[in-house]
């Protein structure tokens, strides 16, 4: 197909550059044009979300514009008007569950000539993943990338007036942009982007390429969001990054990290998460502060990926396991009731049985309470990507499930070290299987499931006397206060 003039593509090289120029704060206020304002009233839309709690949170940025826009949501996605798919590039699992979901749409555009298919997030920063969709699925009319969501009503007003596709993907560093409108998916837990991006470039990882350079936002703007959720009675506060620990050293914060968990802390909002460290970046102050304060919940996520310092080299990873042991050590002797999850890359080209055991052993090592397994999955463009895949598909299999094996029993026994205590549990809602249950998550964002005194309601954090417990979940009873 030839190539619109005004379309932007995306570029690997270009995608790849770091400089030392700093990342622009834009805090102009963001405006509509009147058409912009008017062009969705009497249509419908739908988002559906694939991958990291970044991607959710740009979900909420894209429905506050829809919203502005005059689009109002739907819960049909076979009714809708539009259809915004924000996609996710981690694994090749994830890419091919969003070409078969575009593959699903052709059909609704045959019955439906009006019919809108948006795709953006991470995929659509990927040159090979656009130029396939250009090609082969013409059922998408917009495609945009992760650096401008703000120009998502531009780009859907051209296409509505001139019925062309509109396609900009910028591939740079990034800037911040502030001030965009939202609209929460959640009334008492809310994500809270305090960075943007990664420059560790692991060498399986793709990332760095879809969502540009670590950059930081103002303190201050962070503090505000977070205190207007408080005042909003938000319960929960989840601050997010690529890698969190990096944290201001692209503006010369003092404390970086550290500093700002202490300060959101001080702002006195019942719960505080963050997601997601890197081992590398994670230091004792940000230990001294989490060890202090009741609020900074006691669930720390620990990205290990293997347990054998050679793969952790050919990963990019940064540190070697004895660092990694030692950084774990330092964690629970301070936090000593801490969880500690991580995730684990199972097949890494030329892993071998020896090596394989080492990741074994951390898990033995660490044993911890959950983690999320991988078999290597190669991303175009990536230096691993050109490493000869050489372990057999069916032996990589094997490794996840004896990882997965040793994964389930140790979290079982931490499991099994809560039975018959009583838990703080920030509830979520009617449990999806039965509704007169009700689930929610523990300080040590622990899954309970537990049978509810009369009035309780999403939203409430309740004390429950845990029954039974299980591998990744646990059974209870809520008990007066």
């Amino acid at each position: 197909m030839k190539k619109d003039e005004t379309w932007v593509l995306p570029s690997l090289r270009e995608a790849q550059k770091r400089t030392r120029n700093n990342s622009q704060i834009i805090h102009s206020n963001f405006e509509l044009t009147n058409e912009e304002k008017e062009i969705g009233k009497g249509r419908t839309y739908f988002i559906r979300t694939y991958g990291c709690q970044a991607n959710e949170r740009d979900s909420e940025t894209i429905a506050g514009i829809l919203n502005d826009m005059g689009f109002t949501v739907i819960d049909d996605i076979d009714k809708a008007d539009l259809v915004v798919l924000n996609t996710c590039a981690i694994r090749q699992n994830a890419e091919n569950k969003v070409i078969g979901e575009i593959g699903y749409f052709k059909h609704q555009k045959i019955k439906n000539p009006n019919f809108i298919l948006a795709v953006c997030g991470c995929m659509a920063q990927e040159e090979d993943v656009v130029d396939m969709i250009i090609h082969k699925y013409r059922q998408v009319d917009i495609i945009f990338g992760t650096h401008n969501i703000h120009r998502f009503p531009a780009l859907l007003t051209q296409h509505i007036n001139s019925q062309k596709r509109s396609i900009e993907v910028l591939s740079k560093e990034g800037d911040v942009i502030e001030n965009l409108p939202v609209a929460r998916f959640g009334k008492y837990k809310a994500w809270v982007n305090i960075m943007y991006g990664c420059d560790k470039f692991c060498t399986y990882c793709i990332v760095p390429y879809t969502r540009g350079k670590e950059r930081s936002r103002d303190i201050e703007d962070i503090l505000k969001e977070v205190e207007t959720l408080k005042d909003q009675g938000y319960v929960e506060v989840t601050l997010l990054g690529q890698n969190v620990n990096a944290y201001g050293k692209d503006l010369g914060i003092e404390g970086g990290f550290a500093r700002l968990l202490e300060e959101v802390a001080r702002i006195g909002i019942p719960r505080i998460r963050f997601s997601t460290s890197h081992p590398w970046d994670f230091s004792d102050e940000m230990i001294d502060v989490i060890a202090h304060y009741n609020n900074i919940m006691p669930a720390i996520h620990l990205p290990v990926q293997s347990g054998n310092s050679d793969i952790l080299k050919l990963m990019g990873r940064r540190y070697t396991i004895e660092e990694y042991k030692n950084l774990y050590d330092r964690i629970v002797a301070k936090i000593p009731n801490a969880t500690i999850t991580t995730d684990i890359i199972v097949g890494f080209p030329n892993e071998t049985e020896e090596q394989f055991v080492n990741t074994l052993d951390i898990v033995d090592y660490c044993k911890y309470d959950n983690a999320f397994t991988f078999v290597y999955s190669p991303r175009i463009g990536t230096p691993a990507a050109r490493m000869d895949d050489n372990i057999p598909a069916d032996e990589k299999d094997k490794r996840l499930a004896r990882l997965n094996d040793k994964i389930k029993f140790y979290a079982r026994q931490k499991n099994d070290t809560l039975q018959d205590k009583v838990l703080e549990v920030l509830v979520d809602g009617p449990s999806k299987k039965k509704s007169d249950i009700m689930s929610g998550y523990s300080r040590e964002n622990k899954l309970v499931n537990f049978v509810p005194l009369p009035n309780t309601k999403e939203g409430d954090v309740v004390k429950v006397l845990i029954t039974e417990t299980k591998s990744f979940s646990l059974d209870g009873k809520q008990i007066e206060e």
